[in-house]
């Protein structure tokens, strides 16, 4: 895919924060992102302090911080120096219940003030954060709680009721409303504590948050990020989302999941923007009557939101007007090239694809507000990233140099948010590095201007008669068609072949599965990608199995396919079957 979709407001295009993509390359450097921070007065680093504290101490304290959106439709708002305050309040809390430095919190809440607030009142106390999913089940919550060895648990009655009635329960719970044995009320110690605080004197490596990621096996893998981070997540949200003082931005992550926290809360704040927080799940006429009346600028959601708008049409959109919209972008996986035409087409610019991980803690490769977007592709590197495709069969890694050439996304260590271990597991953490690069497990290609496309996993990969497939291409190309809402494409064992192309398709509404129209979507895939790569199967699911983040778990459908051991499934969200 070599096309190219020109952004069309010229105006942002060249008033963008990263006006000159290679002249910012040749001159950042990550102490100069380090510098642009505050520090801990007296030596330091911490990412509250960051995100909040050194805007009240500049004279803002004013600014609304966060806007938060109940699902009555309520609204509440918090300024700076409300938040500083309340997150103070909090570490007063954790310090006064003996909450020490490196002691883990969790939360299990919905997308609430308290969140937030405990987040950076956390962070203030020295401890470190792990937010969870409130959609967990009592087992995914008790299997994280004991990896993360947790302390305290932020949590409402409700959930606590739900989710430890047979399970016991960390040592100290915290309940946001209501009372339940064994937990304490904590708006009551709220009130009873100082709204000042001396935080903690964590330094750049000190422990910040945890997070978990499933994978194949039932163990979840604890991910840990240090304080240090925050230069990332401050840079990248200028530089990747053009975020700037003032700007009303809005991230539709839930906090559960790593962009919730990295770019819902720390590279906002940090960036002194207001958020906006919609305690509601996706509702497609509410969230264009929240991008119109909040008057967002800057707007970030996933690829499975943006499909989901996609199936109501374009006359949905276009009942609404978005002047203050000025850049919108996508993660959370590859965003299809018809999504991004379509956005063009919906709100009269395109999303901007990027692609990270939970282990590099922040946006690696991006579409920025200033370069032209190839639908499709995700981009170029963020400046201070150094990124290659490279063969890791070869010993040592080799370097893949001509355009097109497909290897696995290979990052030089280094920058400031790269996670500091799996939690327990040192040996899996190791095997992520290699002859000096840090191996994604994603494959990609790099086309001749320099811009990277998503293949797939690399467990992903199919092996066809010959031919090394990327699922994602073969998804791409059957979403054009106007039946297909969603396309999740694997490989099973054939013996001639070596694998046969499958498609597990989901139609949108006014669509039947019928025979006819499986003829249709093969000849359809067939003129698109050529029959070598088209799917051979085509089988017809009402959705598809997706993680609370949006990702098709390919994985499962191949399990279940083969009747193989499904692994963890805690982060499922819609089973597919």
């Amino acid at each position: 895919m070599t096309c190219k979709l020109i952004v069309k407001d010229h105006q942002t295009k060249q008033s963008a924060n990263l006006a000159d993509y290679a002249a910012a390359c040749r001159s950042f450097t990550w102490q100069q992102a380090r510098d642009e921070l505050a520090g801990l007065p007296g030596g330091g680093l911490n990412i509250a302090h960051e995100a909040v504290d050194r805007h009240v101490g500049a004279g803002h304290g004013d600014q609304v911080a966060l806007r938060w959106i109940a699902k009555s439709g309520a609204r509440k708002e918090f300024s700076y120096a409300e938040l500083s305050r309340r997150s103070n309040r909090f570490a007063n809390v954790l310090r006064a219940r003996g909450i020490r430095r490196g002691d883990t919190v969790f939360s299990l809440l919905g997308r609430v003030p308290e969140l937030y607030i405990a987040a950076l009142g956390t962070f203030k106390a020295g401890a470190v954060f792990c937010p969870l999913f409130s959609a967990f089940g009592p087992e995914p919550i008790r299997a994280r709680m004991e990896i993360g060895a947790a302390r305290a648990l932020v949590t409402s009655a409700r959930l606590y009721k739900r989710r430890f009635e047979n399970h016991a329960a960390p040592p100290e719970v915290f309940l946001v409303d209501g009372n339940e044995a064994g937990a304490t009320n904590l708006p009551s110690l709220m009130e009873a504590a100082a709204d000042t605080f001396d935080i903690a004197k964590t330094t750049s490596e000190d422990a910040a948050l945890l997070h978990f990621t499933s994978g194949t096996t039932g163990r979840p893998k604890g991910v840990l990020h240090a304080h240090g981070a925050v230069a990332a997540h401050h840079s990248t949200g200028r530089l990747a989302l053009d975020l700037r003082p003032g700007d009303t931005y809005w991230c539709t992550a839930d906090p559960g999941w790593v962009t919730g926290m990295s770019y819902g809360i720390i590279a906002p704040l940090t960036n002194r923007v207001t958020m906006i927080v919609d305690e509601a799940e996706f509702d497609g006429e509410r969230w264009y009557d929240t991008l119109s009346r909040e008057a967002v600028n800057v707007w970030y959601t996933a690829p499975t939101a943006v499909r989901m708008l996609m199936k109501a049409g374009l006359d949905a959109a276009r009942q609404h007007d978005f002047p203050a919209l000025r850049f919108m972008a996508s993660v959370g996986e590859p965003l299809n090239p018809e999504a991004v035409i379509w956005s063009n087409n919906a709100f009269g610019m395109p999303f901007h694809d990027n692609w990270w991980q939970t282990e590099t803690g922040a946006i690696m490769i991006a579409n920025f507000a200033a370069m032209d977007v190839k639908p499709g592709s995700m981009g170029k590197p963020v400046p201070g990233i150094e990124a290659a495709i490279a063969d890791t069969a070869a010993d040592p890694v080799r370097v893949l140099t001509e355009p097109g050439a497909v290897g696995e996304i290979a990052l030089r260590p280094g920058w400031p948010s790269m996670m500091r271990g799996y939690l327990h597991e040192e040996t899996r953490y190791k095997e992520c590095f290699r002859d000096g690069w840090y191996l994604s497990g994603d494959l990609a290609t790099r086309d001749a201007d320099g811009y990277f496309w998503f293949v797939g996993r690399s467990k992903d990969l199919i092996k066809s008669a010959g031919h090394l497939i990327g699922p994602f291409e073969v998804e791409s190309a059957l979403l054009e068609h106007p039946a297909v809402a969603e396309a999740g494409v694997i490989g099973l064992p054939d013996d001639t072949m070596g694998e046969v192309v499958t498609a597990y398709v989901a139609l949108k509404p006014g669509h039947a599965p019928t025979d006819d129209l499986r003829l249709e979507l093969t000849g359809h895939a067939r003129k698109r990608v050529g029959p070598a790569i088209a799917p051979r199967e085509i089988i017809f699911r009402e959705n598809l199995p997706k993680t609370r983040s949006g990702k098709i778990m390919r994985r499962l459908l191949r399990a279940r396919a083969l009747g193989l051991p499904e692994g963890d499934l805690s982060t499922l969200e819609s089973d597919g079957t």
